[in-house]
């Protein structure tokens, strides 16, 4: 697989949707996380990002304004001893409990599919981050319809052991903007990590649609140490 430009790939697509990125800096010292939502309606674009306990929630940014708050208001990030949770929905909360209660990732995702939001049925991505004592891994899954058909749905685990410095993995929910917006597909692509926190922040930021980016979330975490630092930006300020 080519290692692809994370620039590239935020600057020529107008919809991502929502992404996740998981990786290693290119010291091989932080493990790396991104999160990001774009937004074309009015109601996707009202929210913003805040701090909740060592992870985040989406919240109105005007909520006189707030809709319908089923898809869209929930936590992205939540840490459960030395594990970080990132997904586009409430499956945080769903992982979470699963895995407090000894099952696995998957196992925990067993009992959720795709969003049911039709004709898009937008796929729920999820990663899971392990840093404890010098030792790193992490995982992606996407659960997503059959080609549009919510009659079945497709499961598929992505496991990322001893991470390469330098390297992550990138899924989003979307190929590209569309109606219905086209449901990712492959595997996650792999790109270069470069930068610093604040750096690798202003990368994503600055490459995503100008119109359709709302929120962005971006941790930086010391594999030795388990100590980290968050970055968050939002677009309504």
């Amino acid at each position: 697989m080519n290692m692809l430009s994370l620039a590239n790939e935020l600057n020529s697509n107008t919809y991502p949707g929502r992404g996740i990125v998981i990786g290693k800096t290119k010291d091989g010292k932080k493990a790396v996380t991104a999160y990001f939502i774009m937004g074309r309606s009015n109601n996707s674009r009202n929210r913003v990002f805040v701090e909740e306990g060592e992870g985040i929630r989406t919240q109105a940014f005007d909520p006189s304004k707030l809709e319908d708050p089923s898809l869209i208001i929930y936590a992205p990030v939540r840490v459960l001893g030395n594990k970080i949770i990132v997904t586009n929905g409430d499956q945080t909360d769903t992982i979470y409990e699963g895995m407090d209660k000894q099952l696995t990732f998957e196992q925990s995702l067993r009992t959720r599919e795709f969003e049911p939001d039709a004709p898009n049925y937008t796929p729920r991505i999820s990663g899971i981050m392990h840093v404890e004592n010098g030792k790193y891994n992490y995982a992606m899954s996407i659960l997503k319809s059959n080609n549009g058909n919510p009659k079945a749905c497709n499961r598929y685990t992505f496991v990322y052991e001893n991470p390469v410095a330098g390297e992550g993995h990138f899924i989003h929910t979307y190929m590209h903007d569309g109606n219905p917006l086209p449901s990712f597909e492959g595997e996650p692509k792999l790109v270069e990590i470069n930068g610093y926190i604040d750096e690798f922040t202003n990368m994503v930021w600055t490459n995503l649609n100008e119109d359709n980016k709302v929120s962005l979330f971006v941790r930086f975490i010391d594999i030795e140490t388990g100590e980290y630092e968050t970055r968050i930006v939002n677009k309504n300020k």
